[in-house]
């Protein structure tokens, strides 16, 4: 089974980086198609925190098509997630990744111009 890890004092959200450390498990292949997953009790008492915040990843990595849950018996990795999900998945990371880029950017002081602006230049390297 591998071991997930969060950290309390990151400022990103557990949930997100549970859902982060989920995912890439499973797309380094560490967590295989068919795999099972902790329950949300267990899960929550490894990591020392709320089940309902366990519940709520899982949650969304099925509703994303990544994890299914058989009633009684346990959550799985699904054996290909739907191209629909994927798709999903890519566009809200890519949102995530921009608005953290564009939010940390404007801490340092440059404009939106100036971010596409190198953007397109280091499209062209």
């Amino acid at each position: 089974m591998p071991t997930f890890n969060v950290d309390p004092q990151s400022p990103t959200p557990i949930y997100a980086q549970l859902d982060r450390s989920i995912r890439a498990a499973i797309a380094t292949g560490t967590l295989a198609p068919g795999s099972q997953l902790p329950t949300v009790r267990q899960l929550a008492v490894d990591l020392a925190v709320n089940a309902n915040t366990v519940a709520r990843v899982y949650a969304q990595l099925e509703r994303d098509g990544i994890l299914e849950t058989q009633r009684g018996v346990g959550t799985f990795v699904r054996a290909s997630p739907s191209p629909q999900a994927t798709r999903e998945h890519r566009e809200r990371e890519l949102r995530a990744l921009i608005q953290r880029f564009v939010g940390d950017a404007a801490l340092l002081g440059f404009t939106l111009p100036e971010l596409i602006s190198q953007l397109r230049e280091e499209e062209k390297k």
